[in-house]
């Protein structure tokens, strides 16, 4: 196997670097492993790519060793449809003419136009 390019040694003490810090820290692990995991299938001429996610995960490394990172995690998108909480359901059918407001402004108490049109 050849040796390693300086871009890979980087990301490499990047990754030891990222776990050390996040020893103690709920959810640290798993997640630098998740994240590592993710964007090994990166082609390696993608040096732009890759450069960008290093420096985003040294400005990560910044903040696990500030001490002021107690945890870390991630919001997850849901993969299926979306449900509303009970009790805030929508109107199926659109308000009449006569109920309800036609335009933003009608509520607003605006004079009205004088009748000689001035």
């Amino acid at each position: 196997m050849s040796r390693h390019s300086r871009l890979q040694r980087q990301v490499l003490s990047l990754y030891r670097e990222l776990l050390r810090a996040g020893r103690g820290k709920p959810g640290a692990e798993a997640r630098v492993r998740a994240e590592f995991r993710q964007h090994a299938c990166l082609p390696r001429s993608d040096v732009l790519r890759i450069e960008y996610l290093y420096r985003r995960g040294r400005r990560q490394l910044q903040l696990l060793r500030s001490g002021h990172a107690m945890a870390m995690g991630a919001f997850v998108r849901r993969q299926g449809p979306i449900q509303e909480p009970i009790g805030t359901e929508t109107p199926k059918t659109p308000p009449k003419d006569g109920d309800g407001l036609k335009s933003p402004l009608d509520g607003m108490g605006s004079p009205e136009t004088p009748p000689d049109g001035r």
